[in-house]
């Protein structure tokens, strides 16, 4: 059950915490105090939850009331999407108190909810109470939670969509440990091969790997490792897409760091001098944030 501890509303629910008045603002519907404290136990948790879910179900709620006893008011419209902050909240908690666009995406929006009608009150302690509660070390990041312990950022709100991002790096090593790979003569066996398997995998598995990473369902993987005979390395890309709603780029940067790792160990037999990198995400598209692209050709665009 959802509760702010600023709103000094207990599990007793004896007041209507603001999970439930956002409940009730996008039913477009008021109830007094009396006809709260008159509901069932089960109906006031009820109507909890469905403030705090991530869309209002609008006829749950009109179901948990007594039509009789509840006024109609002007319904609280929610954007699907949470885009700019609005003038009025950022007047209210002002400079010393920021909220970037990230952080306003980031936030549920229930939480959204309740910044905006505490900002909208203008009481100088609840906006404080509020901020620090909601927001907290967030400010600094989104990957902190408000007592600035790491979390996951919720993505539930964003939109699905195709995301693509390719990332580089390269083994460098000595003249003999080369002429090994190029003759397929290498005693653990074919390391190109191993290489770029042991890279889709990977890619596959970064979030058991990198702790704040979501679990996403990639539709392509693709890993090239390319002999650089002038510089005795293997150049190691890899092209990484999902249909979803955060970006790819950390698994297309685990797929080249695991690929080149792979190499390592099928060589150190031979070269334990191999240097790796730079490792660098080369390209990535869509999501908010826009595309990306590291290295600009001479007539001003992109690759």
């Amino acid at each position: 059950m959802k509760l702010y501890s600023f709103d000094g509303v207990d599990a007793t629910l004896d007041l209507v915490p603001l999970a439930a008045r956002r409940a009730l603002d996008v039913t477009g519907l008021k109830v007094s105090l009396e006809v709260w404290r008159a509901l069932p136990l089960e109906s006031r948790r009820a109507l909890v939850a469905a403030g705090a879910g991530s869309v209002v179900d609008v006829e749950r709620v009109i179901g948990l009331l007594p039509a009789e006893q509840v006024s109609r008011i002007e319904p609280l419209s929610e954007p699907r999407e949470a885009t700019a902050i609005p003038d009025k909240l950022s007047a209210a908690f002002g400079p010393a108190r920021p909220i970037s666009r990230a952080l306003w995406q980031a936030l549920s929006p229930l939480d959204r909810y309740v910044l905006f009608k505490v900002a909208s009150r203008g009481d100088p302690e609840r906006v404080k109470a509020a901020y620090a509660e909601i927001v907290g070390h967030s400010a600094l990041s989104t990957h902190l939670g408000p007592a600035g312990g790491a979390r996951m950022v919720d993505v539930a709100q964003k939109v699905a969509s195709l995301r693509q991002a390719i990332a580089e790096t390269r083994v460098t090593m000595s003249t003999d440990a080369f002429a090994r790979v190029k003759s397929a003569t290498v005693p653990k066996g074919d390391v190109l091969g191993t290489a770029r398997l042991a890279g889709i995998m990977a890619a596959k598995r970064t979030a058991e790997l990198i702790p704040l990473c979501h679990p996403l369902s990639l539709t392509k993987v693709e890993l090239a490792l390319e002999l650089d005979e002038a510089q005795s390395a293997i150049a190691v890309r890899a092209t990484v897409e999902a249909f979803d709603r955060t970006g790819v780029e950390m698994e297309a940067l685990t797929a080249v760091s695991v690929a080149a790792l792979t190499v390592y160990d099928m060589l150190k037999g031979i070269d334990r001098a191999m240097e790796i990198g730079p490792t660098r995400l080369v390209a990535k598209s869509g999501g908010r944030s826009g595309d990306f692209a590291r290295f600009v050709i001479p007539d001003g665009g992109k690759r």
